[in-house]
């Protein structure tokens, strides 16, 4: 058991923790939340004995192995799959004092029982597996460290930290660098993992399949939820909701007791008792208002003028002259499309999203713009293309020469880059301030096609929601590849499945490509792997037929979904209503005599809301079928 009693932390100034307890059972599974620089990294870098507590004691039982995921690799020539290795300690011992105990016959009998016991002989097989999951190919198992990019090496340090045997595991933002497949097999290898385990991450989904038990850091403190993430928000919107509750009846004792020192506070044979009232005053513990408000409020407002199609792609070959990655790609992204980008590691969506970019020139084939194309652009690469001695808001000067400071203040404020931050230079920014900033310069051009890749990186799950939020309030195209599960359920109402050199439309939803993954594996486990490209796979005609009756029935589905859509806003805005009015019926002196006409209203209100309720969701189901039918 893991136990942390009045521990503070403070860094510079700022108290990051301040007289906090948290307990850590063998075997829970547990993901760190918070806002960025809370100190979760710092809470793993105490319990990794990297730091010490102000105040306060950390015990670990002092048998415990520990496995831990670097955030940064050394430029190494040692090939992927041996530094994979490195990360079993127990197992290079053993090969060292395997290779300096020379002829010595008993010696080298209990080393060699020593490797037999820690399952030494099957390392390298499951080094190769734990790469394989992550997304590395075979022959770049024997490829050294220093050849791969940076977000490659962090796979490796966490393919080496999954190598360590462990009992207990800390894993910081594991899934930020990985695509959606190697995030599905992560999912699966930490839910059989049987030791404790300890996830910072701001992938919603990916905590709800993990994680039994929910830790946030919140005001300094460590407060715990039962269950994963959609259950500690709702845990929390409940305390919330009964602190803001507590707290606006305090607010009126506050205000009653005020009242009374201001008109007694003079009067000699009132004096005591408002002397009194002081003292209760100061002794009364303030409550903090709720603030369940995000700092992050934005959101990609379309350019006015609108062209459709937006983007064509005919009859087109992409690649690069020495090789070529997908084959007879046509595409046409109307205003409304809402496109998500499935596929398998290094299949080619990538490339597909630089061709509609225009970054990406096709072997053949053209790609036509409308006329009053705008297009947004983010990828990972933009981050390193931002100014670094530059900052916000002369990033967005430099677009818009004639915009008001104050028009630019506003702005940038709700990408959280409040008063002087707006103006400082962005070369001391995290990841994710990096990334929120190359999100605003999208937003402020106002365009009417969004290509994002791997949006979420660096991004904590405040500003993902936000995003989120956004992106479904845009009224231009969005084409997105993502390993944020609950961002592309959300945002997207189509697929494309790039994989085997083609793009054909994907039936299904992400569990149906999960099973469509797994499936895959399996077929090549079985069979050699077959060329990564056949252009010739079907006829010309058989395809153009496909693409025209695909076309129809999107476009014969399209009103029905955006009904849908529509009607789930409308119900969620309703009982949102529903629940405020319950909230107030639940006061208890609204029952007594004088507030009789109040109740009144509030309960033939409570009547018509539910109506209204009933209404929607009878429409909804309705519309629900209708497109079921259709699409039967």
């Amino acid at each position: 058991m893991i136990t942390l009693q009045q521990i503070s932390l403070q860094r510079g100034p700022k108290f990051l923790l301040t007289e906090t307890d948290l307990a850590i059972f063998p075997g829970q599974k547990i993901g760190l939340i918070g806002a960025n620089g809370c100190g979760k990294s710092s809470l793993f870098k105490l319990l990794l004995g990297q730091l010490s507590a102000d105040t306060g004691s950390v015990s670990l039982p002092s048998d415990w192995r520990l496995a831990h995921m670097a955030q940064e690799v050394s430029d190494t020539e040692r090939t992927a799959l041996e530094y994979v290795l490195d990360g079993d300690e127990a197992l290079r011992e053993l090969e060292v004092e395997i290779e300096h105990a020379g002829d010595d016959g008993e010696k080298l009998a209990h080393l060699f029982g020593a490797m037999e016991q820690i399952d030494a002989y099957t390392a390298p097989a499951r080094a190769a597996q734990l790469l394989s999951g992550l997304g590395f190919t075979g022959n770049e198992l024997e490829r050294p460290v220093s050849a791969f990019s940076g977000g490659w090496r962090i796979r490796l340090n966490l393919a080496r930290a999954l190598m360590c045997p462990s009992d207990l595991l800390l894993l910081d933002e594991p899934t930020n660098h990985l695509d959606l497949d190697a995030t599905l097999w992560l999912e699966q290898w930490l839910q059989r993992y049987a030791g404790t385990l300890l996830i910072i991450s701001h992938d919603r989904d990916f905590l709800d399949n993990v994680v039994e038990r929910i830790v946030s850091i919140e005001s300094s403190k460590l407060v715990g939820y039962s269950g994963n993430y959609s259950a500690y928000e709702r845990q929390r919107a409940e305390r919330l909701s009964q602190q803001q509750a507590e707290f606006t009846k305090q607010q009126e004792r506050i205000a009653h007791i005020e009242d009374y020192i201001r008109r007694f506070r003079a009067k000699a044979t009132k004096a005591k008792q408002a002397q009194s009232r002081i003292k209760q005053l100061e002794r009364m513990e303030t409550i903090a208002p709720a603030h369940v408000d995000s700092p992050f409020s934005f959101t990609f407002t379309a350019s006015e003028k609108v062209s459709d199609p937006l983007i064509v792609l005919r009859e087109m070959t992409i690649g690069y002259p020495e090789r070529q990655i997908l084959g007879g790609v046509d595409i046409n992204i109307a205003p409304a499309t809402r496109i998500g980008l499935l596929g398998p590691n290094g299949a080619g969506k990538s490339s597909l999203i630089k061709t509609l970019a225009g970054t990406l020139e096709p072997l053949t084939g053209e790609r036509v713009t409308g006329e009053h194309f705008k297009l947004g652009y983010f990828a990972q690469h933009q981050l390193e293309a931002l100014d670094m001695n530059a900052s916000p808001a002369l990033h967005i000067q430099r677009i818009s020469p004639k915009a008001r400071e104050q028009e630019i203040r506003n702005f940038l404020g709700s990408f959280d880059f409040i008063g002087d931050r707006a103006f400082e230079p962005i070369n001391h920014f995290s990841g994710g301030e990096k990334a929120r900033l190359a999100l605003a310069l999208i937003a402020w051009q106002k365009p009417n096609v969004l290509l994002l890749d791997e949006p979420t990186n660096h991004l904590d799950l405040e500003m993902r929601q936000a995003l989120t939020m956004a992106l479904q309030d845009f009224a231009g195209a969005v084409i997105v590849v993502s390993h944020d599960r609950h961002l592309l359920r959300n945002t997207v109402d189509e697929w494309l499945l790039i994989a085997d050199g083609t793009v054909e439309e994907f039936d299904g939803e992400l569990d149906d490509y999960y099973r469509w993954l797994l499936e895959r594996k399996t077929r090549s486990n079985k069979t050699d792997s077959a060329p990564s490209a056949n252009f010739a796979a079907k006829p010309a005609a058989d395809k153009k037929a496909q693409r025209q009756e695909a076309a129809a029935k999107r476009e014969a589905r399209k009103p029905l979904a955006n009904r849908i859509k529509k009607l789930e806003s409308e119900l969620e805005k309703l009982q949102t209503k529903n629940t405020a009015l319950e909230a107030e019926l639940a006061d208890t002196t609204l029952y007594e005599d004088e507030h009789k006409d109040r109740l009144q209203k509030l309960l033939q209100k409570q009547i018509d809301m539910q109506r209204q309720v009933d209404d929607c969701e009878e429409q909804w189901l309705e519309a629900q079928a209708e497109l079921e039918e259709l699409e039967d």
